[in-house]
């Protein structure tokens, strides 16, 4: 295979997240210790919106640099194909299961190789978060199996928060709460975490209060994975009798204000999860210049729960029981009389640009995961 001399790719204005900028550029060959991946799938979920918004206060524009200050890659999980190699122990035709950007060809340069895959060591990645720069070989990979590839894409990367942050607030001892109210109840991170916590629920520790758009409220209530679903503009009928730790998947300023609002005292823990909205630095000032009151949010990152789990337990024990959960959450969620999400496929940038706006803005239906599968013209190779 010829490698192509142009790479499409597309790339998000950092002043507007549901925007789009496709566009082709040059490539040249790989140098001494590199390769060339061709991404051929990949997810498009919320969870990428969130990447954005966070694209400079976490660093996730750094993974993969676009040459321009105004544009930035938004992340996606995907599986890619090695089109060229200069690495001894990677062929070329192999496929790998990872983090990249929405990009067609995409440099990497191996390092940490073993029968499992490798990371990307390339000096800009370094110091980033090591979890997002580890690339799984398929063909060494017990849990891969070709024909499950878009649930692997749409699912591992959600649940993998969902599993951990139901460990993460357990581990915390709910903050003292007994009720856990939690804002984007029908995105599949949310429901994700909120099947982890069945069995708090079933034992009574806690109760679990959804909140969710009148427009997604059928699907949510659908779900049985709440003990209420109530629409944003119920909130103040939930009543403020118990302790009430805020899980938000929104990072709605409004919505942030009116929840520490109405629960005054009785908000316990504010744990920001993800935001397709707000980008500003977690304080208690919100945009508008006003000051919470209660409890200062705090951002929840995975990778640190995964850390002192693998201490806990041991990095086996940790895969392990993640395994069962999300085989679990697999098979509810994508198969039976009734499932609770459908897997739809599109092709190519265009249908990725589109998506993304649908997604930032909220419009998408959570009934659908979405993968985006890139087309190689044959002129190209």
């Amino acid at each position: 295979m010829t490698l192509p001399r142009t790479t499409a790719r597309l790339l998000t204005p950092k002043s507007d997240l549901g925007g789009a900028l496709i566009e082709t550029i040059d490539e040249a060959p790989p140098a001494s210790g590199d390769i060339w991946l061709r991404l051929d799938r990949f997810a498009l979920t919320t969870n990428n919106i969130t990447y954005a918004a966070f694209g400079d206060a976490m660093r996730y524009w750094d993974f993969f640099p676009t040459g321009r200050d105004s544009h930035g890659h938004m992340p996606v999980w995907g599986f890619a194909d090695v089109v060229a190699s200069t690495v001894e122990g990677i062929a070329v035709g192999e496929r790998f299961y990872g983090y990249f950007p929405i990009r067609e060809l995409v440099r990497m340069t191996p390092g940490r190789i073993t029968p499992r895959g490798f990371y990307d060591v390339a000096d800009h990645r370094l110091p980033l978060t090591s979890a997002y720069n580890q690339y799984t070989r398929c063909s060494q990979d017990a849990a891969y199996d070709p024909a499950l590839e878009n649930a692997q894409m749409l699912i591992r990367p959600l649940f993998i928060t969902s599993f951990v942050l139901a460990d993460y607030l357990a581990d915390n001892g709910w903050f003292g709460a007994s009720r856990l109210v939690v804002s984007s109840a029908s995105s599949k991170t949310a429901y994700g975490a909120a099947f982890c916590l069945s069995a708090a629920r079933a034992t009574g520790r806690i109760e679990l209060i959804g909140l969710t758009s009148a427009g997604n409220r059928g699907f949510t209530e659908g779900l049985g994975l709440y003990d209420r679903v109530v629409t944003y503009d119920r909130l103040e009928d939930i009543a403020a009798d118990r302790p009430v730790l805020y899980v938000d998947f929104s990072g709605d300023d409004g919505l942030r204000a009116r929840v520490h609002d109405h629960f005054g005292p009785a908000l316990v823990h504010d744990c920001l999860v993800g935001s397709a909205a707000n980008t500003a630095p977690l304080d208690q000032t919100l945009a508008h210049g006003a000051t919470l009151p209660g409890p200062a949010p705090v951002m929840f990152f995975a990778p640190v729960q995964i850390r002192k789990r693998n201490a806990d337990w041991g990095g086996a024990e940790f895969t392990r029981r993640f395994n069962i959960d999300q085989t679990a959450f697999i098979t509810r969620a994508t198969t039976g009389a009734a499932p609770w999400m459908r897997i739809g496929e599109a092709r190519g940038m265009d249908m990725a640009a589109s998506l993304i706006r649908q997604l930032h803005d909220g419009t998408a239906d959570p009934r659908v995961g979405h993968v985006i599968v890139l087309d190689q013209p044959a002129s190209r190779l």
